[in-house]
């Protein structure tokens, strides 16, 4: 039986992981891990927002949910291959046995009689030190322990069962439980254990409140009573319910600004005053997962700070490029105004040590290849929909040795917000780097036709045509770079990608209209090209996956919205998982 469960490492002198595994949602009482529900009773104004959105304190750093549902459980562990099924459960095994069967604990026996629809967990930012001992921001394992904690957020359903389970816990191998009261609350927590310390609470007899940190529930209690919960931060209940859906599977939501303070405060990952500064006017990104027949779905939203002065542009006027590549093509990613996406780049990556490439190298590399300014003379005209795709040469492939695809740039030489055609200014930039090419490099530059459509060819000195560039329509520009696979575009194909099931099983259809989408035929892309490891497992879990698809769009002048399927392979019914009285088997 699946038995949902998120994992928080939290080993004594190393700070909490913020990557999530799977286990089951009986983490619950013995110690500690959970997740996220809507709150469907009580106030109306919260009847939207994640379960616990009333007692989480505003400051969390990160929030996340899972259902309790073990048949939504028993439905993921159906996805994937034999060999990411069975890590998938071993991860379920050690953690089911960590929170639940070390400590006495069965799910079914002693969780589920009570427990809500969803349980909610959340990881609280360091607190601001004392006047009397002051204490740095957590910026490595052995700080981050002793001041980032864990609050886990229990929905209940049948409160006199959770009142005896509180009142009667199972005993501890190492120290022993005591009662305190705050605010009126009485507290139950475990004294003279070594390791994890843990408390719990029951709110209202609506909510079981479990931390590893006594001070936690504390301010568990007072976000609670104060009305200073995550329910209260700027943008937070206006921009959740965009993302809700039914009887979701998992939630999440990342404070951006207070990540972004504790990025800032490490040594080993400094953040630049003028980065901070633009990440401080962003205040969240949220999401909801659900499990489809056919894979997972995403849907997020980011929004801004509302005392930001920063608006963002609604033009949302993507969705064109899809029909102008074939249907073979193994990658696409689309957007809009590429202009204005290098500027959102260069406010936030200028000086960054963490950003892939400074847009200082990268104006550097161009102007020293191509002697262009990559303002002035690039994006200048690249104020519209663009994309940037793989095209294999045949439909067939063959060995990874034999396969040759070719890069495919498309821009639109416009303006989105006017209208205005800028492709006088698009040709003048291409003839000066004909003119390079040329004079710089020695390639023959020719001219050519595809399919009746003037083209210009770069020939390498060994007579190798090396890209061509030309023109799809009135203002939309095209350059190959690698196999010559211009025929495959132009004209306009017949059998476009945007006409292909795998594009129309995986791509969102929402948000619409949309300002960018991407699509990553994951099976022909693993086969075909060596991927760098970026990942643990990484071979076995995109052996796993069919193809990847994200729609993307300007929700309002404050937020973004963002939908992602992921579509799964799927390798039988999973056997049931090992019990502590089968794993011998």
């Amino acid at each position: 039986m699946a038995l949902p469960i998120v994992s928080v490492p939290m080993k004594k002198k190393k700070k909490p992981s913020l990557v999530l595994t799977l286990s089951s949602a009986g983490l619950l009482i013995g110690a500690g891990s959970a997740a996220y529900w809507f709150l469907t009773q009580g106030q109306p104004s919260l009847r939207n927002l994640p379960v616990g959105a009333n007692i989480i304190p505003k400051d969390a750093l990160f929030t996340v949910s899972l259902t309790t549902d073990s048949k939504q459980w028993q439905k993921l562990r159906e996805f994937g291959t034999q060999e990411t099924q069975a890590e998938l459960d071993k991860n379920l095994v050690q953690l089911r046995d960590r929170f639940l069967t070390n400590n006495g604990y069965d799910f079914q026996k002693d969780i589920a009689p009570w427990v809500g629809e969803e349980v909610t967990i959340a990881i609280l930012a360091p607190q601001a030190a004392s006047k009397s001992a002051p204490k740095p921001i957590a910026t490595d394992g052995d700080a981050a322990s002793s001041q980032q904690s864990m609050i886990i957020v229990l929905p209940v359903k049948s409160p006199e069962i959770a009142k005896n389970i509180l009142a009667q816990p199972k005993t501890l191998k190492q120290g022993k439980w005591i009662d305190r009261t705050y605010q009126g609350i009485s507290i139950k927590q475990n004294e003279g254990q070594s390791g994890e310390n843990f408390s719990a609470a029951l709110l209202d007899g609506r909510f079981l409140v479990i931390t590893d940190n006594p001070k936690a529930t504390e301010r568990a209690i007072d976000a609670y009573k104060n009305k200073a919960s995550l329910a209260k931060i700027g943008g937070f209940a206006e921009n959740f319910p965009k993302i809700t859906n039914y009887q979701p599977f998992a939630q999440f939501y990342v404070n951006v600004p207070t990540a972004a303070k504790i990025a800032a405060a490490s040594p080993n990952r400094h953040l630049p005053a003028q980065v901070l500064a633009q990440l401080q006017s962003n205040q969240g990104l949220a999401g909801t997962i659900t499990l489809e027949s056919a894979g997972i779905r995403l849907k997020g939203v980011s929004w801004l700070n509302p005392n930001s002065q920063r608006v963002l542009a609604v033009e949302n006027k993507g969705g064109k490029m899809q029909s102008r590549v074939p249907a073979e093509t193994l990658m696409m990613l689309s957007g809009e105004n590429l202009q204005r996406l290098w500027g959102d780049y260069v406010l936030t990556s200028q000086g960054n040590p963490l950003s892939p490439i400074s847009p200082e190298q990268l104006r550097g590399g161009v102007k020293s290849l191509t002697n262009l300014d990559l303002d002035q003379d690039l994006l200048s005209w690249m104020k519209s929909e663009f994309s940037i795709s793989v095209i294999p040469t045949t439909q067939k492939e063959g060995s990874p040795e034999d396969f040759r695809a070719g890069l495919v740039l498309m821009v639109q030489a416009s303006d989105a917000y006017s209208g205005q055609s800028l492709r006088k200014s698009a040709e003048a930039s291409l003839q000066k780097l004909d003119d390079v090419m040329k004079n710089q490099y020695q390639f023959q530059i020719q001219r050519g036709k595809v399919a009746g459509k003037p083209v210009t060819n770069w020939i390498a000195p060994y007579g190798t045509l090396t890209a061509t560039h030309g023109w799809l329509n009135d203002d939309v520009a095209f350059l190959v770079v690698g196999a010559p696979i211009s025929s495959k575009i132009v004209p306009k194909p017949n059998n476009p990608l945007a006409n292909t099931l795998p594009f129309q099983q995986t791509v969102p259809t929402e948000p619409n209209p949309t300002n960018g989408q991407f699509f990553l035929d994951v099976e022909r892309t693993v086969r075909n090209f060596p991927l760098p490891t970026l990942i643990p497992n990484q071979q076995s879990w995109l052996a796993a996956t069919r193809s990847i698809g994200v729609t993307s769009a300007v929700s309002d002048n404050r937020s973004n919205r963002y939908d992602v399927f992921i579509n799964l392979k799927k390798s039988g019914k999973p056997v049931p998982l090992t019990t502590p009285d089968n794993k011998g088997r």
